[in-house]
């Protein structure tokens, strides 16, 4: 690219070729009171009301100073085409996300996400569940253009707003573009593994990253930590390029910015800082690797991107068309999935209140002890579900408790009654057997999520000697 599509003498309040030969201060005296100038120092238009950059801080020539006087310019040429090709860049794709994101909540909150957060999961939140059992791959995608109400949409979009414009300008709207949509996706894909309770119990930092269970997530504050982690990583690897105010802006200057992001994600447990983490960490390794938009790039580079581009949102549009197809599926289930933290605790009632049943259940069948089915049946009943199976797993239980309590209770005085009792102690160890595997089944693919790795194994019930 050359100079002169940088912008025009009109444009920036550049010396026109009959002065080209004067000094800063010279531009900046009285002949020209009333128009912008250039700063000195890094090359952005100052006002001609304005005492300093705005964008730098240093202050504005005086128009007394003489061309003696007039500190010389401290960058090169290479510095000042910089600075003014970031300026008169555009920074469409930051307004089409902006606008596609507030379309989209305005969608969602029409279909009562605000009151109730189960209807995001039909416009595509993350689930774990749905994504492991359903194969529901787009939940990966579709997440970074929702949000759960009007003040994480504002935050959100703010931020896209002040950063959105500096990377777009900096990488071209191409990069920008790929730098969003993968950048947003690494962060639902940190969310959807941050799912450790064994971790997030261990420690501080275990709480900070790691889930204790499946929740509900959305936003795009995954990519736009992508693109604070691209300005970070851009600002130090191209430091020595970069004028004044731009240096002290990017690199280091983002760091107060992720610091900030940090403390109050410890501050609030409900952030999903996994989320966070992996799309800063995502834009930083992509600015590692990843040049900026520079005058004359080659047009191979630019094909190669804008076919990434392409990619990336012909991704995020089949996503939505999933979402679409699977609109009208059956998601009744998906109303107990909410977003909260399972407690150690939780855990431990299940536990404790499975192997009591359990261990009440066979007593009751095999020795005829029943004094302990009530009050398992009162502890399976106060036991908070962990997930929509475990509930099922739950009730399951407590019905075959409750059979357990008929049995016990029916006669065998005479052949015919002993006959009907021993068919139906042969119903119960059968189902019982199908729920003792079922359950297995859950802790081996589910319960690690929760703290548990192992249950106590209670053998089926054998019909007592006496009973043929």
């Amino acid at each position: 690219m050359s100079d002169e599509e940088f912008g025009r003498e009109s444009d920036f309040g550049i010396a026109t070729p009959e002065v080209e030969g004067l000094s800063e201060g010279q531009l900046n005296s009285a002949n020209y009171a009333g128009r912008p100038s250039m700063c000195r120092n890094c090359g952005a238009l100052v006002g001609s009301e304005e005492t300093t950059c705005s964008l730098c801080g240093t202050p504005k020539a005086s128009p007394a100073i003489s061309q003696t006087q007039a500190r010389p310019p401290v960058h090169d040429g290479e510095a000042i085409r910089f600075a003014r090709a970031i300026l008169s860049r555009p920074y469409i794709f930051t307004i089409v996300f902006l606008v596609a994101n507030i379309f989209v909540f305005l969608l969602t909150s029409q279909a009562g996400a605000n009151e109730n957060a189960a209807v995001l999961i039909r416009y595509g939140a993350k689930v774990n569940a749905y994504i492991d059992q359903q194969q529901e791959w787009w939940r990966f995608i579709t997440p970074i253009f929702l949000h759960g109400n009007i003040a994480h949409l504002l935050m959100n979009m703010y931020g896209l707003w002040v950063i959105g414009p500096y990377v777009e300008r900096l990488y071209g709207s191409a990069k920008f573009v790929f730098f969003w949509v993968a950048t947003g996706i690494a962060g639902v894909v940190a969310s959807y593994l941050s799912v450790q309770p064994g971790i997030h119990s261990s420690s501080s930092l275990g709480r900070f990253i790691f889930k204790a269970g499946d929740t509900i997530s959305v936003g795009a504050s995954g990519a736009l930590f992508g693109l604070i982690g691209v300005l970070f990583v851009f600002g130090i690897k191209f430091r020595r390029e970069l004028p004044e105010g731009f240096k002290r802006a990017f690199g280091t200057g983002m760091l107060p910015t992720i610091l900030l992001n940090v403390a109050i994600g410890f501050m609030i447990p409900v952030i999903d800082n996994a989320a966070h983490m992996g799309g800063l960490l995502a834009g930083a390794l992509l600015a590692v690797v990843v040049g900026y938009k520079r005058p004359g790039e080659r047009a191979g580079i630019a094909v190669f991107w804008h076919i990434l581009q392409v990619a990336a949102l012909a991704l995020v549009v089949i996503s939505f068309v999933m979402v679409a197809r699977n609109f009208n599926r059956s998601y009744a289930e998906l109303a107990d999935v909410t977003p909260r933290i399972i407690t150690a605790d939780e855990s431990d009632r299940v536990v404790n209140a499975t192997n009591e049943a359990r261990t009440a259940l066979n007593l009751a069948l095999v020795k005829g002890d029943a004094s302990r089915l009530d009050s398992a049946i009162d502890g399976l009943e106060k036991a908070p579900p962990l997930d929509k199976r475990s509930g099922d797993l739950l009730n399951g239980l407590k019905s075959l408790l409750l059979r357990a309590r008929d049995f016990a209770g029916m006669p065998s005085a005479n052949r015919e009654q002993r006959r009907t009792r021993a068919l139906k102690q042969l119903e119960l160890d059968r189902d019982i057997s199908a729920w003792n595997s079922e359950f297995s089944q859950w802790v081996a693919t589910e319960g690690e999520n929760y703290g548990i790795t192992e249950v106590k194994e209670t053998p089926p019930p054998k019909a007592s000697p006496n009973e043929k």
